[in-house]
């Protein structure tokens, strides 16, 4: 058996050599007219084929609202990149005009810069600071007064109590515990009318010194910052002017003169705001005072002399309704 399979075997592979091989010519021949006929063929690529129906299926116009909306919609990465651009923005304002009022304000000290002066303005904002300086220590001593006086009347009101009682276990000198007990309690009852007369005062110059006054004020450091603004503005664009006029410096030119008119308004508006108030203010102060004056004059020396009296009718010409402390206080009656 394994000797046939290896003849034929032999015979098989002796056939295939003698048998006729077609022409090399002939074959690629035959292969270039299939290729003309059928034309060069690609194999498509997965991808670009992807690609290809992606950019067909977008026509212009929806690209561009696509790219509008996508511009529109800010992610919170950009939102927060651009609020901290501003404030950065803001920051260096604030450096800037540091800067520029810090070194106006040391060249006005050593002597080396102009200082715009209103001396009109500037006496009447001394004599306010000067007033407010006198009025706050009329009002320290008007607290003080008020202190002693509630003493007083404290120590008198406890000493007719005490008088009153000895009046009652002394019989011997019940008469005169008794008029000295009767003394103190219309002193005690006169001090409180003095005091509330006092405290009325005191609340009248508390509100005029640390309320109008010091709104004034308030607005007088305002007008002063304004100018020095307007001053280191004013200065900045009194040295580019002084500069040669070129193609770099007129924007910086401009610039300049767009800031000096801001502040320039900006302090003449505050100069006018300060003028406005100090006037006001004045006229104030004199009818606050003229009333508050009259009454502490009238209730002094109503209760100096003795008489109770003129010391109600003066807190009634003012309409003052004082009490006694505990005097709005129901008693247990009527609370039954």
């Amino acid at each position: 058996c394994l000797s046939f399979i290896l003849t034929s075997s032999c015979f098989s592979s002796l056939s295939l050599s003698l048998s006729p091989s077609p022409h090399p010519c002939h074959c690629l021949g035959s292969r270039v007219k299939s290729h003309s006929e059928r034309g060069v063929l690609i194999s498509p690529s997965k991808p670009a084929a992807c690609r290809i129906a992606s950019q067909g299926s977008t026509s212009p116009g929806s690209a561009g609202v696509h790219q509008s909306q996508s511009n529109a919609v800010l992610t919170p990465e950009e939102a927060a990149r651009g609020v901290a651009v501003e404030k950065l923005d803001i920051v260096k304002k604030w450096g800037i005009n540091t800067y520029k009022c810090t070194r106006q304000l040391l060249w006005e000290r050593f002597g080396r810069g102009s200082r715009t002066v209103d001396l009109e303005l500037e006496a009447q904002i001394e004599l306010l600071r000067e007033t407010r300086r006198k009025y706050e220590n009329v009002l320290r001593l008007a607290r003080a007064l008020t202190s002693h006086l509630y003493s007083t009347v404290q120590t008198q009101r406890a000493l007719a109590d005490s008088f009153a009682d000895l009046s009652q276990k002394s019989p011997e000198l019940q008469e005169e515990f008794g008029y000295n007990a009767e003394t103190q309690k219309l002193l005690c009852k006169n001090g409180e009318t003095l005091l509330g007369a006092i405290n009325f005062f005191v609340s009248s110059i508390n509100t005029l010194v640390n309320k109008t006054m010091e709104d004034t004020l308030m607005t007088v450091k305002l007008y002063e910052n304004a100018r020095l603004e307007f001053d280191a503005y004013r200065g900045d664009l009194e040295e580019l002017s002084l500069c040669p006029q070129d193609g770099q410096s007129l924007p910086r030119m401009e610039a300049a003169q767009q800031l000096f008119h801001l502040h320039k308004d900006k302090y003449e508006r505050l100069r006018s705001d300060v003028t406005v108030k100090l006037r006001f203010l004045e006229e104030n102060k004199v009818k606050v005072m003229h009333k508050q004056l009259l009454l502490l004059h009238n209730a002094i020396s109503a209760y100096f002399a003795g008489n109770q009296q003129q010391l109600e009718q003066s807190l009634k010409h003012f309409n003052l309704k004082l009490q006694p402390p505990g005097a709005d206080k129901p008693s247990w009656l009527e609370e039954q």
